[in-house]
């Protein structure tokens, strides 16, 4: 097998919606091809793109990334059997970068990973979940457990509206529900959850996510109104880096939190279960291989969460993207975040999965499955041809 060609464009996925952070109106993703040879006299194509909330990466992934893998020499990437190995791809782009500043390097670098994940497993005409569980010796489950993110602040967009939106998610087969909070003062997030709860009670679980909005003044004033309702988790309180603060949160707080969705490599990970007081028998880790120099470096995370007591079940990754899912499906992950109305055609499932009691039954597609959801494979396709 041998790297045949590499592509890049940039995409809208612009939106009016907001998090308590940053609104979406200007926000783009990278989308990118690789062909390979398959090694049989054939070509495949693989796919990747980035997750929404960073913005695309085109100029890093078109002068750093594509060429160093272009010059790098063919059997320099391949494994013992002839096969593209995406650990040696993840070398060849990583060459002369110094350690540390993992930022929107590490976007890039998950968005070619991502398609070389793509294009191997078609090489090998297998769905990415059953090449990965075969690879690390575990049993392959393509059934994942799902909940539906929403909630943001919208223009006009009031309770009732809110509700309308989470009794949706429940109505198509969800039963976790997500809204934002930290966009609006304590008492009106209140009466928003509140409102949730009342029309989701018995059908549904509600999570809340605060996108790093908190001090840890803040982040304490929430979780002490917080610890009163039955949420499924309390999500990224304070700045992701500010171990300190989430370890003090889980002081204050003695139910479920989630967080990790802004940390990009398997250090940062590693600080996070050392520092910042984070419990393996409730909290959630939301780590996102698209954001953190992909799967070569999600495999190294969940080692080291291995290493540190964690079960990979505790890891249900954001983003919303069917790289996850393969992952969750192929590696026993807790789930993954699902999009049923935002981010499209990059979010969802492929063409008749549906969800069925917060599950999602994945089939069996070669590679991520991409060519089974049509409005994205052929937005890809007009992208990068």
């Amino acid at each position: 097998m041998r790297i045949l060609d590499i592509r890049e464009a940039t995409a809208p996925i612009s939106s009016p919606i907001r998090n308590a952070y940053i609104d979406f109106t200007k926000m783009t993703c990278s989308v990118v091809a690789v062909d390979l040879d398959d090694g049989r006299g054939g070509t495949v194509t693989g796919y990747g793109f980035n997750s929404n909330g960073r913005y695309g990466q085109g100029s890093l992934i078109r002068e750093r990334f594509a060429p160093r893998l272009r010059e790098a020499k063919a059997d320099t990437l391949l494994d013992s059997n002839g096969s593209l190995d995406p650990a040696k791809a993840w070398a060849a782009m990583m060459t002369n970068e110094k350690p540390g500043g993992h930022g929107e390097r590490s976007v890039a670098v998950g968005t070619i990973d991502m398609a070389i994940w793509d294009a191997l497993a078609k090489a090998l005409k297998k769905p990415l979940f059953r090449l990965l569980a075969e690879r690390n010796n575990v049993a392959a489950n393509p059934r994942v457990f799902v909940y539906a993110a929403g909630g943001y602040y919208y223009p006009g967009k009031d309770d009732a509206q809110l509700v309308a939106e989470m009794n949706g998610y429940l109505a198509r087969g969800y039963n976790v529900v997500k809204m934002k909070i930290g966009g609006a003062s304590l008492d009106e997030d209140k009466r928003r959850i509140e409102s949730v709860l009342k029309a989701i009670d018995g059908r549904g679980r509600l999570a809340v996510d605060a996108n790093g909005r908190f001090d840890l003044e803040t982040a304490v004033a929430y979780a002490q109104a917080l610890k009163h309702y039955p949420l499924f988790w309390y999500e990224e309180a304070g700045d992701p880096l500010d171990y300190e603060l989430q370890a003090e949160l889980a002081k204050h707080y003695d139910k479920p939190m989630a967080t990790g969705e802004n940390l990009f490599s398997m250090q940062d990970a590693r600080n996070l279960i050392r520092y910042g007081g984070m419990r393996p028998d409730r909290d959630w880790l939301q780590f996102d291989c698209a954001l953190s120099y992909g799967l070569v470096e999600y495999l190294r995370t969940l080692q080291m969460l291995k290493e540190n007591g964690w079960s990979w079940s505790r890891c249900v990754p954001h983003g919303g993207h069917q790289m996850s899912l393969m992952i969750a499906a192929g590696l026993g992950l807790g789930g993954n975040e699902s999009y049923p109305d935002l981010f499209q055609p990059f979010g969802g499932f492929p063409d008749g999965v549906q969800v069925e009691d917060g599950h999602v039954t994945m089939p069996d597609l070669d590679g991520i499955g991409f060519e089974g959801k049509r409005d994205l494979i052929t937005e890809l396709r007009r992208l990068l041809g």
